[in-house]
């Protein structure tokens, strides 16, 4: 469903120099499989999620999703692609300050050129335990409200690829499970591949499959060798 290939990314420093972020010959993800990747702050996990998602370039290498390589389409194609398969869970929420809960679901479903479900937005965010919130707006709800709201947007489209970036990091500890189950419950039964970032064990624990990025990027272990003086 997903393969990384030589999959490189840099940026350029001040200097003219050349930062590598992520050097990753293979890494790849089976269509409906679940799996938890983990990793030391900084070690490019969120740029990792970027890049699949087409929200990044990478410097070099492939991004194929369902036979599609990814960083061979133009930008506005990246973003209509996007749209139409993946979802993504961000650490920040990013949902929409002037719409409400329910119609910020809509809009994921309206960005992917789709009709409306109205449906399934509300059947969505009563399954986060949201069904009585549908029309407050993201400043009239917590925190952990709003990551539930933008996990509901996220499956919104029915994706074959939901990326979740530390989704449990800004939710109190009494909604952290909830967010999990809803992801992986809905993840299983529509059979949608799901890549989890996370610094939690007890979240990470849960899954079968949990990949430490530090042993598939290779500029993270050139960084781990000794120094031979």
């Amino acid at each position: 469903m997903l393969e990384l290939k030589k999959l490189k990314k840099s940026y350029m420093e001040p200097d003219g120099g050349e930062l590598p972020i992520l050097d990753i010959p293979q890494w790849s993800v089976e269509a409906g499989e679940q799996v938890v990747v983990v990793g030391a702050s900084g070690c490019g996990k969120t740029t990792m999620l970027h890049i699949i998602a087409g929200i990044l370039r990478p410097t070099s290498g492939h991004v194929l999703i369902d036979g599609w390589d990814t960083p061979l389409l133009s930008e506005a194609e990246r973003d209509q692609f996007r749209a139409r398969r993946i979802g993504y869970v961000f650490q920040t929420f990013n949902l929409l300050p002037g719409f409400t809960a329910y119609e910020n679901v809509l809009l994921g479903m309206t960005f992917a050129g789709d009709r409306n479900d109205k449906q399934r937005a509300k059947s969505l965010l009563e399954r986060v335990g949201l069904g009585h919130r549908l029309t407050h707006k993201p400043g009239q709800l917590s925190v952990g409200e709003q990551q539930r709201v933008s996990v509901a947007r996220a499956l919104a489209n029915k994706p074959k690829l939901v990326l979740a970036d530390e989704p449990t990091a800004n939710v109190d500890v009494g909604n952290q499970q909830q967010v999990i189950d809803m992801l992986r419950q809905t993840c299983d039964e529509e059979g949608v591949a799901l890549i989890l970032v996370t610094h939690a064990p007890e979240v990470a624990n849960q899954f079968s499959r949990i990949d430490k990025l530090a042993e598939v990027n290779l500029v993270v272990q050139r960084k781990q060798q000794p120094v031979l003086t």
